[in-house]
């Protein structure tokens, strides 16, 4: 089913997006080398129960998955670019840290990933990823409209991941987001344009370019649910949730202070 939200609700995702993208800038400031993985799971929840909010995660159990999640946030190192799962890891000045997160607040949910190098100046592969996820990002919010297709989005990114230099794996893409994390309609990183759902007024979106250096193998961790290059090459991820307005598209996951 798509979901159609109406005014009131896309007001309360916005108040929810904000609270995510808040929470995602305070754990990158605070993630510096020999932060534990473990511990960026314990600010999250602090965080977001202090927002009287929802972790869409604790109890998100797949099909595929070993049990639930058991988490509030994912954590993915160098290699690890999707549904990280937090372990004890100190991470290292040169890491190349992705976090995911999605939170629900008032009954709507919004979803966002952010990718960062820890330390100082990122190395050259790093910071291409990074930006390549970016301005793929970027891409896809300019192409999402009403009266347009999902297609028109998935398009976008795959033009952008694929003159970077990237191939680009499609098993795992954007979703439609509201009232639960993950519902219709998917929005993968590659498409054709003009096909796929048609964008409504009142539809909320997720979408998340990921890339991996050198292929578009995926393997699963020894965790049962950390997603990583077949290669062990360095990966990025980056999403936000979207709003489809009736001018064109909003971005609802840009940062604000946690709770404000």
């Amino acid at each position: 089913m798509i979901e159609i939200l109406s005014p009131a609700e896309v007001q309360r995702g916005r108040a929810t997006g904000a609270l995510v993208g808040g929470i995602l800038q305070t754990l990158k400031q605070r993630s510096v080398a020999g932060t534990n993985l473990l511990e960026i799971d314990r600010w999250t929840r602090q965080l977001i129960a202090e927002a009287g909010a929802t972790s869409c995660y604790l109890d998100y159990a797949p099909a595929w998955a070993d049990g639930p999640f058991g988490h509030a946030i994912c954590t993915g190192v160098n290699d690890g670019v999707l549904h990280g799962k937090p372990y004890d890891y100190r991470l290292a000045d040169g890491d190349l840290l992705s976090l995911d997160l999605a939170v629900l607040l008032d009954g709507i949910a919004a979803d966002a990933a952010i990718s960062f190098v820890i330390g100082g100046e990122p190395d050259p592969e790093s910071s291409a990823l990074i930006d390549a996820t970016e301005r793929a990002l970027a891409a896809g919010f300019a192409a999402a409209r009403p009266g347009g297709r999902t297609g028109d989005i998935s398009h976008a990114i795959g033009t952008v991941l694929r003159e970077a230099g990237y191939e680009v794996n499609t098993d795992y893409g954007g979703h439609g987001i509201g009232t639960v994390m993950h519902q219709e309609p998917p929005v993968p990183n590659d498409g054709r344009a003009s096909r796929g759902y048609e964008l409504r007024t009142g539809m909320l979106l997720a979408i998340e370019p990921w890339v991996m250096a050198d292929t578009a193998e995926l393997v699963t961790g020894d965790d049962g649910w950390t997603l990583r290059s077949a290669t062990g090459c360095r990966t990025a991820h980056t999403e936000h949730t979207i709003a489809i307005t009736e001018d064109g598209a909003e971005i609802l996951t840009l940062p604000s202070a946690p709770g404000s």
